[in-house]
């Protein structure tokens, strides 16, 4: 049997804005808290929102190790 791999596109991992807004209201923290503690602009925390921007893997650990409590699923959507 041969196993076929997927080497034609490239996967993005978007965030999930709706669910980060939930928990950071739950959190009681604003959008630009959130883009300080992960050591990015607001700008591309922004952009990180609205999904113009795809969060390198750099910042996709950074928002993980600042949201314990939450899974990679719950915080990104991977799109093909």
């Amino acid at each position: 049997m041969n196993a076929q791999v997927n080497t034609g596109g490239i996967m993005k991992v978007n965030l999930r804005s709706k669910e980060i807004k939930k928990i950071l209201i739950r959190k009681n923290k604003s959008q630009n808290w959130f883009a300080h503690r992960i050591e990015v602009s607001t700008g591309y925390m922004s952009q990180l929102m609205d999904g113009s921007r795809c969060p390198s893997p750099k910042v996709r650990e950074k928002i993980m190790n600042n949201l314990p409590d939450y899974s990679f699923d719950d915080l990104f959507a991977i799109k093909n």
